[in-house]
């Protein structure tokens, strides 16, 4: 088990089979940093072109088809103190009447943040409105998380499916472990769009945008083989579907469910389908992008 310091140099705006940017191996951690969603990097500079840019993939030897790779987010925290926000609504999220009302969306007006890293808080600078210097606390996710989709896609990094992706889900934070299905050789491991806070369903179309150091261990599950991201953590295990609409995104959840109740906790159907019924649980992850997002979660005590 070895520690890797990487420093990226190139980024992707997809998930993809292209050149590994690491070689690592189960149980080793790695200590790196993203780009915010538009490119901008640690110091503010623009660095790669807007879209998502990711760091990797990091290439998990012995990973193969078939296999799971469990992500162990071991700390996830911004790394400068300008963050930035969009400030509308998507029209999808609201009645098709409201929409003439909404503010309008040219010219763009975008929202800033100051970020205080050791109070652990965001305190909103601009632009002036009845909320004054609201301030929030920070609560650092993962906006981009996934690994190479099947059959040698490229998938731009707007959206999500089975191998992840675009998930814009506030729970992949710190202490949280990301199980994805190995499609690819090696897996190879994205990630990127750091949010400093968001709200479910990363409804403006962002979260408060920021640059990141990211700290995570990975191992490997070999020949375990999960059809949707999964996820766990002290309180909760989780399934993740990708989907529009949002009722396909629950169905592929909650299918996910099922099977891990079923093939890791020994549970008949019947029982399943009764624990569940009573005790699940849904979060929403995206409502903005081509695929939403919904995770189905049961609590751990059950």
């Amino acid at each position: 088990m070895a520690i890797h310091k990487f420093q990226p140099q190139k980024y992707y705006n997809a998930f993809g089979s292209y050149t590994p940017v690491l070689r690592i191996s189960d149980g080793d951690t790695v200590i790196t940093s993203t780009v915010d969603n538009v490119g901008r990097d640690s110091e503010d500079n623009q660095v790669t072109k807007p879209g998502n840019p990711l760091t990797g993939p990091f290439y998990v030897n012995d990973a193969k088809p078939g296999d799971t790779l469990a992500v162990h987010l071991e700390r996830l925290w911004p790394n400068r103190r300008i963050g930035r926000s969009s400030t509308v609504v998507s029209s999808n999220v609201v009645d098709p009447e409201y929409v003439r009302e909404m503010p309008p969306l040219k010219p763009r007006v975008t929202a800033e943040w100051e970020l205080d890293l050791e109070k652990g808080t965001a305190t909103l600078l601009k632009p002036e409105t009845g909320l004054g210097r609201l301030v929030l606390p920070l609560n650092p996710m993962l906006g981009c998380l996934g690994v190479a989709p099947p059959r040698e896609q490229a998938i731009s990094s707007a959206t999500s499916g089975t191998y992840g992706g675009n998930m814009d889900y506030r729970g992949f934070v710190s202490g949280v472990t990301v199980y994805f299905p190995v499609f690819a050789e090696g897996a190879l491991l994205f990630m990127g769009d750091g949010h400093a806070v968001q709200g479910d369903g990363e409804i403006v179309g962002t979260g408060i945008e920021v640059s990141f150091d990211v700290k995570f261990t990975v191992k490997m599950l070999k020949d375990k083989k999960i059809m949707w991201p999964r996820a766990e953590n002290e309180d909760y295990i989780m399934t993740v579907g990708n989907a529009r609409p949002l009722d396909e995104a629950l169905q592929h959840a909650t299918t996910e469910m099922i099977r891990w109740l079923k093939e890791d906790f020994k549970l008949e159907d019947r029982a399943a389908h009764i624990l569940l019924g009573q005790c699940v649980e849904y979060d929403i992850g995206n409502v903005f992008d081509p695929a939403y997002t919904v995770v189905c979660k049961l609590g751990k005590k059950w």
